[in-house]
């Protein structure tokens, strides 16, 4: 009868073994998929911001050669594009990418005063252009911000906290924000445009 009793006990500790081994195994692979598509994410997001940063030189030179107005507005934008291609992390990248944004939304609002600049084939196929890509960057974020709440919720439930923490995957990802400069409404300003 002990005998019995002890097979069974052994028959039930090598099965509970098996199975901890086996959710380990996929708890890791889970968390390497997700891990990796998270990345992947980031990097879709970094695709569109350095096409975006591509742009910019082109309409730039374009404005140039019809506006006459402050050097500072292109410096701005030249000066934004920079720190959008050195960002190091999401935090860096939203904060370089809403300093463009508003230093472009500034050279939208002063190109209005030239209506040959308005007309130009070049200048308005730019900002189709960058508006198709200020739609993949809106959409990219999005997308990148689904996957980092998914992750950080899976990191943090049961099983997959234990295993995370097993495995050193417990690190949260910083969701892509927007700053309080992006949140704010813009204030466009005419009067100091030289007709």
């Amino acid at each position: 009868m002990l005998d019995l009793i002890l097979s069974g006990l052994i028959v039930f500790i090598v099965l509970a073994v098996g199975l901890f081994i086996i959710m380990a195994i996929a708890a890791y692979n889970s968390l390497v998929n997700l891990k990796q598509t998270v990345a992947n994410a980031w990097a879709q997001i970094d695709v569109q911001l350095k096409r975006r940063a591509d742009l910019i030189p082109n309409l730039v030179e374009t404005v140039k050669g019809y506006a006459k107005f402050e050097k500072s507005v292109l410096e701005n934008v030249t000066k934004a594009r920079s720190a959008l291609l050195t960002a190091k992390s999401p935090k860096d990248a939203a904060k370089a990418d809403n300093m463009l944004t508003g230093t472009l939304k500034t050279l939208f609002s002063v190109s209005e005063a030239y209506p040959q600049l308005k007309a130009n084939e070049n200048f308005i196929a730019l900002q189709e252009e960058l508006s198709s890509t200020e739609n993949k960057v809106a959409y990219a974020r999005q997308f990148y911000n689904d996957l980092v709440m998914k992750w950080n919720v899976t990191i943090k439930t049961f099983p997959n906290v234990i295993f995370a923490s097993i495995f050193g995957m417990n690190k949260e990802v910083e969701f892509f924000n927007a700053t309080e400069e992006e949140r704010k409404s813009v204030k466009v300003n005419f009067s100091d445009v030289d007709k």
